[in-house]
């Protein structure tokens, strides 16, 4: 017996639609990458990107736990030397709502060529509204 390897194709995948207010980050960020990668089909395979589109509405309004808006820390480098820049977590979600949502989905998949083409499926707004409607998205509850 054979074991089945999916292919690709792009008229299979779905658009959905997730609403962030009063998610917890962490625990919607695993389950979008789920969703991104293609693990909750029945044929999901690991080198092929099978997964459905998704639009994240209302990423301004997301939750942190405990004392993360202080004290948990983004970090970027400029290139040149001793050019080390953090951010807390409170102030880039004031300044760019939509990143805090993009780095933890980032993280959690594949560091690869395949991994940014996946990235790329992901769209993220910080208010209710999105210009997607023409792909009639689902909406989902995660």
């Amino acid at each position: 017996m054979k074991t089945p390897s999916a292919k690709f194709n792009a008229g299979s995948r779905k658009w959905i639609v997730v609403d962030a207010e009063g998610q917890v980050l962490g625990r919607l960020a695993s389950q979008i990458a789920m969703r991104l990668r293609g693990k909750h089909l029945p044929l999901f395979t690991p080198h092929v990107d099978i997964g459905d589109f998704v639009i994240v509405i209302n990423a301004d309004k997301v939750v942190l736990t405990g004392k993360k808006w202080q004290q948990k820390t983004y970090y970027r480098h400029t290139g040149y030397l001793g050019g080390l820049k953090s951010t807390t977590a409170k102030k880039l979600n004031q300044e760019h709502p939509e990143r805090l949502i993009q780095f933890a989905v980032r993280g959690m998949l594949p560091k690869s060529r395949l991994g940014r083409g996946i990235l790329k499926k992901l769209k993220i707004y910080s208010g209710s509204e999105h210009p997607h409607e023409a792909q009639q998205p689902e909406t989902v509850t995660l």
